[in-house]
């Protein structure tokens, strides 16, 4: 689970300071910067599945989930001569243990499951390239950065035991600087003879980027058929494309669910049923092989028990909108991390409510964590409500530790984040000025106005 993020010079943040729980929620105005914060995460991700490994960040195209254009496009103020920098802090699921490369020891070199990377990235010769890294593992840093008064980079490390790198014998052959901003050089194994673990250190990392899950805030209209072929997708889709395969996928692989610690398993297709039905939008929901064997087929529900069954196309654009979301939640491995984006879109402000009770269900008993970017209320006072229930919730008991709301604003071109205190009673502590809008200022312009119309009124009245 990811746990901190720390950023500078990254779009409209000159620094951001986001620590993040199982919920991370971010709101704001539009601008202030909250999509910049996903849109970094998803750049890591396309980063690090790039093929091409002289990329230092990989800032995306029209296809990419993040299309970020080039360094000068990304860095703050288009400030060509800043780094744009990082630290992420992440919790591995089991310990990562790490034996004494020389054998002089029994026991473990470092052991933990608290990793953090620090990295840097700047333009040198029109070309963005990796400038710093830095793995910091059991009280330990790993550090690649470029020697002084030279143009090669030196591997070091320090923390409080006696390890050091040791070099192979032979010429010492410069070191180059960081692959993919992530990993260090292959060089770095070869000169070195004490170094191979520092693999250890990338493969975590790709594994936390593996777990990162994106939903973005379009959808796919739905079908009035699908075409199923057997795959198993690994996600629903940035739009929700997927969304069908992967609940026959899920289905075929005779997958069960729970809604809360010791309840009732219930296989995969009726536990997506049952939140539908739990939310108000339908009473049922089935997906209905079109023949035998031809892997076609239609989505099927009812809207109330006496009414007659109908596809999901002939109902409103609600239902489409909140099934991907529902199904990611539930079909993503658990430990992953999951972004969603707008997840509101299109839908009642009542089912809005009750998507965060699925958002709590889900990091509860599937062990997954949700970097939420919304504009709703209503979501919102839903998860502050069962802050406020505790284990009176009808729903597993969410605590003011399981989550951090920040709100995103910008000024003169500059984002910041404040983080709003939850307190135990499910309050927010430090309110900010117009977090909503000035719903206040609202109700009293409306009152003048309305006073002003019926004094205008009663005076036409009077000269008639």
């Amino acid at each position: 689970m990811l746990t901190h993020l720390k950023l500078q010079n990254f779009k409209s943040w000159r620094n951001a300071n986001i620590a993040l729980a199982p919920l991370t929620a971010l709101y704001g105005a539009n601008s202030s910067g909250k999509s910049s914060i996903i849109q970094f995460l998803l750049m890591l991700k396309q980063t690090k599945d790039s093929q091409d490994r002289s990329l230092a960040l990989d800032f995306g195209g029209v296809e990419s989930p993040a299309d970020l254009g080039s360094f000068k496009d990304a860095v703050f103020f288009h400030q060509e001569d800043n780094a744009i920098s990082w630290q992420l802090d992440w919790h591995l699921k089991s310990d990562l243990k790490i034996a004494d490369p020389s054998g002089k020891r029994t026991d473990y070199l470092f052991e933990g499951r608290e990793i953090k990377i620090s990295s840097s990235v700047r333009l040198r010769n029109k070309q963005a390239v990796g400038e710093y890294l830095e793995y910091d593992f059991a009280g330990t840093q790993f550090t690649l950065k470029r020697a002084r008064e030279r143009p090669a980079f030196q591997l070091d490390t320090q923390g409080p035991n006696d390890f050091r790198f040791i070099r192979t014998l032979g010429r010492k052959w410069d070191l180059p600087g960081p692959t993919k901003s992530y990993a260090f050089p292959d060089q770095a194994r070869l000169y070195f003879q004490n170094s191979q673990f520092l693999s250890e250190f990338e493969n975590e990392y790709v594994k936390q980027m593996d777990s990162l899950i994106h939903l973005g805030p379009l959808r796919d209209y739905p079908k009035r058929q699908y075409i199923w072929a057997g795959s198993s997708p690994i996600d629903v889709g940035r739009t929700g494309e997927r969304t069908i395969e992967a609940i026959l996928a899920a289905t075929s692989r005779n997958e069960v669910r729970n809604l809360r610690a010791k309840a009732r398993l219930r296989p995969f297709q009726e536990m997506i049923a049952w939140w539908l039905r739990e939310m108000g939008l339908i009473h049922s929901f089935k997906l209905v092989e079109i023949g035998s064997g031809a892997g076609l087929y239609r989505t099927v529900i009812k809207r109330d028990p006496e009414s007659p069954e109908t596809l999901i196309t002939d109902v409103g654009f609600g239902i489409s909108q909140i099934l991907p979301a529902l199904v990611l939640l539930y079909y993503a491995p658990e430990g992953s991390t999951i972004v969603l984006e707008q997840p509101e879109i299109h839908l009642h402000p009542a089912i809005q409510s009750s998507l965060a009770d699925l958002i709590i269900t889900a990091i509860k008993t599937r062990n997954i964590q949700v970097i939420l970017e919304s504009h709703s209320e209503h979501l919102l006072m839903r998860l502050l409500r069962r802050v406020a229930e505790g284990n009176k919730s009808p729903y597993p008991e969410i605590e003011p530790q399981d989550m951090k709301v920040y709100f995103c604003q910008a000024r003169d071109g500059e984002s910041r984040a404040e983080e709003l205190k939850v307190n135990l009673f499910g309050s927010i502590e430090n309110w900010p000025t117009d977090f909503f809008g000035d719903q206040f200022g609202e109700i009293a312009a409306r009152e003048e106005a309305a006073i002003q119309k019926q004094a205008a009124l009663s005076k036409r009245a009077r000269n008639r």
